[in-house]
C-alpha cells in the first residue's frame, strides 16, 4: 500500500508484519483476511493497495486491488494483471489472445503426471530383521524391499548387515542367519541404509507391524547420519485386524496360513516382503 493512514497501519500491524514501508505479510484465516481488506477499502481514500493471497486455483494465488490502474483479468482460468498503456501511446489496448502461457502448459503437464502417478497402485514392501526387540540396544542384521506396481513386482533389494556383536542363539535359530554370513556377506550399516533409502525413494511403504521396522530404521539412520525416509506408510497388521476375524492371533505366519500363503522362509527379510505383497493382495479382495 501507499499513502496509508496511521490508524489503518496500526490495525494491519495487529495481524501482519510490516517488512517494508507499506508492505505487510502474514498468515491469517480467510475470515480475518476479508475483514482486513474491507477495512483497507473503507479507510484508504487516496492511497493504492494490492493484496495477494493463496487460494485453490491453477496459480495457487489470487489478487485484489484498490484505487489502482493495474487490474486483475481472467484469461482462460488464469488471473493476469492488466497494465495500462502509456498516455502517449497511439495504439489502444489489445485484447488478450486465447491460449495458454508456457508456464501454464508446464503446470498442466506436471499435474497430469501427478494424477497418473496417484492412479497407480504403487508401493514398496519393506522388512528388517534384528538381533532383538529394542531399537536403542539391538541391531539390524538384514533389510529387504520389493517395489510393486499394479500388483506386479518390478524391483527388489536385499542385503545382510554387519553386526559388531555375536548373534543370540534364538536369532540364529529363528532366521537361519549366522555370524559368519554377516561378516562375509554383510554390508556396513551406513552403506546398507543409504542403499535402502535410495531404493524406496518417495514411494508409499508397506509393511507388517511396520512401526517396529520404522523405529529400528529411524534409530539406525540417526546414528549413521542417513536421512530417514518420511514416506507415507501402510501397516497391514492394522488392516488385517479390521478385516480378518476368527484367527488365534495376528502374526504374519498365522495370517499366511489363514490365506493359504507359503510359510517357508519366514523371518528372512526378503521372504517376509514376499508374504507382505501376497497378504496385501488377499486383504484387498476382502470388503
Amino acid at each position: 500500500m501507499n499513502d496509508c493512514p496511521p490508524r489503518l497501519r496500526g490495525d494491519l500491524s495487529k495481524w501482519l508484519c510490516e517488512i517494508n514501508t507499506g508492505v505487510y505479510v502474514g498468515q491469517v484465516s480467510s475470515r480475518v483476511r476479508e475483514a482486513l481488506w474491507e477495512r483497507v477499502c473503507q479507510n484508504l481514500h487516496n492511497g493504492r493497495a494490492t493484496m495477494v493471497y493463496t487460494t485453490n486455483n491453477e496459480q495457487s494465488m489470487s489478487f485484489r486491488v484498490h484505487n489502482t490502474s493495474w487490474t486483475p483479468v481472467d484469461f482462460d482460468g488464469i488471473t493476469l494483471m492488466r497494465r495500462p498503456l502509456p498516455q502517449n501511446s497511439q495504439s489502444a489496448q489489445e485484447e488478450l489472445k486465447p491460449g495458454f502461457s508456457k508456464a501454464a502448459k508446464r503446470q498442466f503437464a506436471q499435474r497430469a503426471h501427478t494424477a497418473n502417478r496417484k492412479n497407480r497402485d504403487l508401493f514398496v514392501a519393506i522388512d528388517v530383521e534384528t538381533t532383538g526387540l529394542k531399537p536403542e540396544e539391538d541391531q539390524i542384521i538384514e533389510v529387504a524391499a520389493i517395489r510393486v506396481e499394479n500388483g506386479a513386482q518390478t524391483e527388489t533389494f536385499s542385503c545382510l548387515v554387519q553386526c559388531d556383536r555375536p548373534l543370540p542363539d534364538t536369532i540364529i535359530k529363528l532366521t537361519g542367519i549366522t555370524d559368519q554370513q554377516l561378516q562375509e556377506q554383510g554390508l556396513p550399516l551406513q552403506e546398507a541404509l543409504r542403499k535402502l533409502v535410495q531404493f524406496v525413494g518417495k514411494d508409499r511403504l508397506m509393511g507388517f507391524n511396520l512401526g517396529f521396522d520404522m523405529q529400528f530404521l529411524r534409530v539406525a539412520c540417526e546414528r549413521c547420519d542417513v536421512p530417514f525416509p518420511a514416506n507415507r506408510c501402510t501397516d497391514l497388521l492394522a488392516v488385517a485386524r479390521r478385516k480378518v476375524f476368527g484367527v488365534p492371533n495376528y502374526k504374519l505366519a498365522t495370517l499366511a496360513r489363514y490365506f493359504n500363503l507359503p510359510q517357508d522362509g519366514l523371518h528372512r527379510a526378503q521372504n517376509d516382503c514376499e508374504r507382505i505383497v501376497q497378504l496385501y493382495a488377499k486383504l484387498n479382495e476382502m470388503p
